[in-house]
């Protein structure tokens, strides 16, 4: 196994993890908080928007069964790029889109990757996903872990998160572990 990891931010972490945990390759997605310059915040210091952290997840993954473009081309198409620290209804910089890229060779692949993004007009509006260094990643409470798994009849799982599952499903079901079709 070629065991690499990312960390990426795109709203809510629940969404992200919910969706990343069932795709081939994916070995761990741990929610947490990135980027921001108090250490060890709580998510209420988080959603306070005073920490500078985004809600974000570090996926551990086999470079082996799914590259890191790979990881980039589903991250891409499971929240909007081009609202500015807003996913929906979520509103602040704790929810803004960012790569935290870990080397050299992942900031040249998600620039390159948003280039090529913006230059097929795969968006309607200008992608504003931040390509950051990353400096920090604290783990998120453990209420949060597994959230979507664990709460599947919450009213933000049922209405947020389960349509962004069901459209992964459908559209890409080779890659997902068991292929699974259920939903």
């Amino acid at each position: 196994m070629n065991i690499k990891t990312c960390i990426l931010a795109g709203g809510c972490f629940w969404c992200l993890e919910a969706a990343f945990q069932d795709i081939n390759g994916i070995k761990n997605v741990e929610p947490g908080y990135s980027g921001g310059t108090v250490k060890n915040p709580s998510y209420e210091e988080v959603c306070a928007d005073i920490t500078g952290h985004a809600e974000s997840v570090r996926i551990t993954y086999d470079d082996d069964v799914i590259s890191y473009s790979d990881i980039l081309e589903l991250f891409f198409e499971m929240h909007d790029p081009t609202t500015l620290n807003q996913q929906g209804n979520d509103i602040g910089t704790q929810y803004r889109s960012a790569v935290f890229y870990l080397n050299k060779e992942q900031k040249e692949k998600a620039i390159s990757f948003i280039k090529k993004l913006e230059e097929n007009h795969e968006f309607n509006n200008p992608i504003v996903t931040a390509v950051e260094q990353f400096t920090n990643f604290y783990p998120a409470e453990n209420y949060h872990k597994n959230y979507y798994k664990n709460n599947p009849q919450n009213p933000y799982c049922r209405y947020v998160i389960s349509p962004k599952i069901q459209k992964l499903r459908e559209h890409h079901s080779p890659i997902l572990k068991n292929n699974k079709h259920d939903f």
